[in-house]
C-alpha cells in the first residue's frame, strides 16, 4: 500500500513543471504548515494562561528526561543548531523557565528546569496531550500519516543531505 502511495506521489510530482503561483514550493508549504501548527499551539498555551512558546517543548522534554544538559547535548539530541538552542535557552531563562550555570570545566553552560517550569508541567502536559490528539486527527484525515512521512523525510535527509541532492540536481531550462 505504501509503495502505491509513493508511486502515485512521484507521478503527481513528475507532472508538475515546478512551483509557480498556483503551486508553492516545498519550503513555502513547510513554513505554512509550521505556522499553522505553531500559532494554534501557542494560542492554546495562552488560553491555558501559560507564558510559553512551542519552540521550548523539545528542550523542556529533554530536561524532564535528562535532568541537566549542556547546550551541545541539547543541540545534538533534538537536531537543532547550537546557535538556535542557545537563543531559545536565553528566551527561556528570561522567562525563568530554566536555570543556566557553567559546567564543571567552565567552557559549557549547563541547563536545567527551574522550579517555576516544574510548577507548569501539569498544565504543559495537558496541552501536549491535546496537541498529540489534534495531530492524530490530522493524520487520520490524510491518505498517508504526516508524522510517518516527516520521519521518513528526515531519515532520507540524514542518509543524503538536501545540499548534496541540490548539488547533484541538473539545472532545468
Amino acid at each position: 500500500m505504501a509503495t502505491k502511495r509513493r508511486a502515485a506521489t512521484r507521478a503527481h510530482h513528475n507532472d508538475l513543471s515546478g512551483p509557480g503561483p498556483a503551486q508553492p514550493g516545498l519550503g513555502t508549504q513547510l513554513r505554512r504548515l509550521v505556522n499553522h501548527l505553531d500559532s494554534a499551539v501557542e494560542e492554546a498555551y495562552r488560553r491555558a494562561g501559560l507564558d510559553y512558546r512551542a519552540r521550548y517543548t523539545p528542550i523542556v522534554r529533554m530536561l524532564i528526561e535528562q535532568g541537566s544538559c549542556t547546550l551541545r547535548e541539547i543541540s545534538q539530541s533534538i537536531g537543532i543548531s547550537h546557535s538556535a538552542v542557545s537563543q531559545t535557552v536565553s528566551q527561556m531563562a528570561s522567562r525563568q523557565l530554566v536555570d543556566v550555570c557553567s559546567a564543571t570545566d567552565g567552557r559549557e553552560r549547563l541547563v536545567s528546569l527551574s522550579p517555576q517550569a516544574r510548577a507548569l508541567l501539569p498544565d504543559l502536559e495537558r496541552c501536549w496531550r491535546a496537541t498529540a490528539r489534534a495531530a492524530a486527527s490530522i493524520d487520520a484525515e490524510l491518505s498517508f500519516p504526516l508524522s510517518t512521512l516527516l520521519n521518513e523525510a528526515l531519515q532520507a535527509l540524514e542518509r543524503r543531505s538536501f545540499s548534496t541532492r541540490l548539488a547533484s540536481a541538473p539545472p532545468s531550462d
